[in-house]
């Protein structure tokens, strides 16, 4: 039988990521909660609300005396001692979502009052939602999938199901040309990638490498896009009834329609077929990346395309990216409908890449658009 292997063009031994990054470009950290909007703590803060200072009892019964009336309020989920700017120690009151000016009060018994915008609190419990398995359709995206015909050398290859788009007639699953359509030279398989082709779910990489043992969802609808394109994206036309209509993907759920830009320091997630739902932040804009391709699965290295205006996020250990998760949509690190904003395709132990989104829609047309809310 043919050995498993997943697409790599990403933290694959020998691949060639040079990241020239034409502007502002630091590591930062990822994230593991939900919080919306946190507030940030200093040491000299912290030790003003140890044990051992007076007023904090006195501000925690401030706190417990206010906490049934302000638990009485919409979109309101706690209540807690922090501290302000400056050190003094104040109410903290935990909310669903920003609840706007004059909703709180701005003290209380003397204490200023903070809100801290959390989303809904719940219990953390281990993750079901399997990324590589078999689906019953129609079937969410942020999971293994692919070319049916990914195989040669002795290899079979495979990535993510990204997302969902539409151009107002049909819709289509979005990942990367790699994934779906880089089977470019006849080589191993005496076979290169074609419109009209089956698109998988799970990749061969989950089913060892037999394509009967996964389903067709969609067919190829798009060639690969580089060398020629600064995007590495493909579509494939879903077949009815195969895919959800409303583009949910695993452990992130619905979109939003619209896209928004990256920025610095933003906060970040994606749902893919290796490391699931996973977190980081955006630490550099307008990269300018090369990285090594192959011709066909498990072939050689045989071009390599330098890509400009991408975006670059913190990777340590491989945890928010890995290989089998190109094709992953990046998404706002919010808790519903949250807006895209890059197609991951690349990356490193320490980095991972991303094509803007608005640019990805803008190559394949004026009428493509996100499938959401």
């Amino acid at each position: 039988m043919a050995q498993l292997r997943l697409r790599r063009s990403m933290m694959l031994s020998g691949l060639l990521v040079v990241l020239a990054i034409t502007s502002l470009f630091f590591t930062g950290c990822g994230r593991d909660q939900e919080t919306v909007i946190a507030p940030q703590t200093t040491a000299s803060e912290a030790k003003a609300l140890a044990p051992t200072n007076p007023t904090l009892a006195a501000a925690i019964a401030v706190q417990e005396r206010n906490t049934p009336a302000l638990m009485a309020l919409p979109d309101v989920v706690g209540t807690a001692v922090g501290a302000t700017e400056d050190g003094r120690p104040a109410i903290l009151v935990l909310t669903v979502r920003p609840l706007g000016e004059g909703r709180l009060p701005t003290d209380l018994e003397g204490l200023a009052v903070r809100e801290f915008v959390t989303g809904v609190i719940h219990p953390m419990k281990p993750a079901v939602a399997s990324h590589t398995a078999k689906q019953v359709p129609p079937i969410q995206l942020g999971t293994s999938g692919g070319w049916r015909y990914d195989l040669a050398n002795g290899y079979c290859c495979g990535g993510t199901l990204g997302s969902l788009l539409t151009d107002g007639t049909n819709q289509y699953i979005l990942s990367n040309a790699h994934v779906f359509a880089m089977d470019i030279a006849l080589g191993g398989n005496d076979r290169i990638a074609t419109i009209g082709d089956p698109i998988i779910q799970p990749g061969l990489i989950d089913v060892g490498c037999v394509a009967t043992n996964a389903q067709d969802v969609a067919t190829l609808a798009t060639l690969a896009s580089i060398p020629a394109a600064n995007v590495d994206a493909a579509l494939g036309k879903t077949i009815t009834g195969m895919v959800s209509t409303d583009g949910a993907i695993l452990e992130i759920g619905a979109l939003s329609k619209a896209t928004v830009p990256a920025f610095i320091g933003q906060l970040v997630k994606k749902s893919g077929r290796t490391t699931g739902l996973s977190r980081s932040n955006v630490t550099g804009l307008n990269g300018t990346v090369s990285i090594a391709y192959e011709t066909e699965c498990a072939g050689e290295a045989a071009f390599t395309k330098t890509f400009t205006g991408q975006l670059i996020m913190a990777n340590v250990g491989s945890k928010f990216l890995n290989s089998g998760d190109s094709g992953s949509l990046m998404v706002e690190d919010v808790a519903t409908n949250p807006h895209a904003i890059g197609l991951l395709f690349a990356g490193s132990s320490s980095s991972a890449i991303a094509n803007p989104i608005n640019e990805v829609l803008a190559w394949f047309g004026p009428t493509f658009t996100m499938v959401g809310y």
